[in-house]
């Protein structure tokens, strides 16, 4: 995956530094980070029952700069905010698109991430972006994500005709296009291109959702928790561990 998809923002970065950061007292001793247990190569948990993954590691590497602890808390991803905003957990650092609807009810860190969302299908299937959006195929999607929602408002008004079917995650999707219970499934690049290594499918192009980008969610009132995250992820993007954790989870 190219570097260029990172946000590095020399300017922005180093205007972050120069910023006051919370003092250790300031902040609580741990937190709890909310992730989705299933959307590698962000956030999963792995064969040995571990969250890891992109943004677990960041946020450790954080949270070891800031001197905090922190617990990865595997949980339904339609349910995660609620989830935030009931402090059930601090922060949701697990690929999270920025948009105004989420906007509404939660604060974003600095993005670290853009994305573009795809189809992905079985390999070989000569299956196009046109043939999903217009054939009357079943369509795969995660629900509570970006793409879920955009998918069902903008076959309204474009006339599409696919039959949407959800699921708790993206790799379940693919799986369902491997087996051929659905035709295809729109996901996040990132995942689909993992998707890729691992299982007989293939990419057949974007679908006409705009570019997003990933930043870290925090409850309204926690400004000071805020500031520190940006403050970590502008050190973390500065420091050579950031190209380590690329090459290590993005770079297939």
């Amino acid at each position: 995956m190219g570097q260029n998809r990172i946000w590095f923002g020399l300017a922005g970065i180093f205007a972050m530094i120069s910023m006051t950061v919370p003092t250790a007292s300031a902040l609580e001793k741990s937190y709890i980070n909310g992730i989705d247990a299933n959307f590698p190569p962000f956030a999963y948990v792995d064969k040995t029952g571990k969250p890891a993954g992109f943004d677990v590691d960041a946020i450790d590497w954080i949270a070891a700069k800031l001197g905090f602890k922190v617990k990865h808390q595997p949980m339904d991803w339609d349910g995660i905010i609620p989830n935030l905003n009931a402090k059930k957990i601090d922060f949701i650092a697990s690929g999270m698109s920025i948009n105004p609807e989420r906007e509404k009810v939660v604060n974003f860190s600095i993005p670290y991430y853009d994305i573009k969302q795809v189809f992905v299908g079985k390999k070989g299937s000569g299956l196009t972006v046109d043939d999903v959006r217009t054939k009357k195929m079943k369509l795969g999607v995660q629900r509570g994500t970006t793409e879920a929602e955009w998918l069902k408002t903008e076959a309204e008004k474009q006339g599409w005709n696919f039959t949407l079917t959800y699921y708790d995650s993206a790799p379940l999707a693919i799986e369902d296009v491997v087996n051929g219970r659905i035709a295809a499934a729109a996901m996040d690049d990132a995942p689909a291109e993992d998707a890729v290594t691992k299982k007989p499918v293939e990419i057949l192009g974007t679908f006409g959702m705009k570019e997003e980008k990933f930043g870290i969610a925090v409850r309204k009132e926690d400004k000071e928790l805020l500031e520190a995250l940006n403050k970590g992820l502008t050190m973390l993007m500065a420091d050579p561990y950031w190209q380590v954790l690329i090459e290590k989870h993005l770079k297939k």
